[in-house]
């Protein structure tokens, strides 16, 4: 062969290799750039997991067969999911921190059910700010609470529970179960305000003490009565404005 024509064949291949590199690494960057964004006019989705960059969960959003169960520190604890769809939020370490769940059926007979919630919890603890929605078939309850949880550890304390429950029933479960339910004296939960509308269509504002007894009532009936009590521990109204 021609030494001038070898060369320019040797030429053609590295001009040929050269340009398929550049398509190969254009061709690549397009594929990152786009996937790092990507534009949807409309999507259908049955869950979205929104991670951090080391993969722990900070939101998962879904219908109810794909939703989350309870999670602590990236590991599954409590229950199973598939029965709450919404939205759950993950706090830095991974653990379950509040959520926004809804759900509403008419049964066979007619009748329905409905309820929606969106909550805040506690650190390492279960929700203590709440707005709130249940309805069976009309007897409806509305309202936004704020609570106290103890300064116990969730993922302890459900463990503490399931060992109780497994124990056979009798006083030392009993006694076992009222303790697990005031770790130090104190309540595992205890509402202390709640703004809303009662299944009885009242509209009304309690405030409780740390054992969550209710003790001042602020309240509009459903007729339109207003009054103000004064209650004890035990529920009693201490006194009434306007007396009867």
């Amino acid at each position: 062969m021609d030494p001038r024509i070898r060369r320019e064949l040797r030429a053609l291949k590295l001009y040929a290799l050269v340009v398929t590199i550049l398509l190969g690494t254009l061709s690549i960057a397009a594929f990152k750039q786009s996937a790092q964004r990507t534009k949807f006019t409309e999507i259908d989705v049955e869950r979205i997991n929104v991670v951090e960059p080391d993969g722990k969960l900070r939101m998962v959003i879904s219908n109810k067969p794909r939703s989350i169960g309870p999670i602590y520190k990236g590991q599954p604890f409590g229950y199973a999911g598939g029965t709450r769809p919404g939205i759950i939020f993950f706090n830095d370490e991974g653990t379950e921190n509040g959520g926004l769940t809804f759900a509403g059926q008419r049964m066979p007979d007619g009748k329905f059910q409905a309820s929606s919630g969106f909550s805040f919890d506690q650190f390492n603890q279960d929700q203590v700010l709440y707005f709130q929605y249940s309805d069976n078939n009309g007897q409806r309850r509305i309202g936004f609470t704020i609570a106290d949880r103890a300064n116990v550890d969730i993922f302890e304390a459900i463990a503490r529970r399931d060992t109780i429950t497994r124990m056979q029933q009798g006083p030392a479960r009993d006694s076992a179960m009222r303790e697990w339910m005031n770790p130090g004296g104190v309540p595992m939960f205890a509402p202390r305000i709640y703004l809303g509308r009662t299944t009885t269509r009242a509209a009304m504002i309690d405030l409780s003490d740390p054992n969550g007894k209710p003790r001042l009532r602020l309240m509009v009936d459903s007729l339109g009565t207003a009054s103000l009590e004064f209650l004890d521990a035990a529920g009693n109204v201490t006194a009434r404005l306007p007396q009867r």
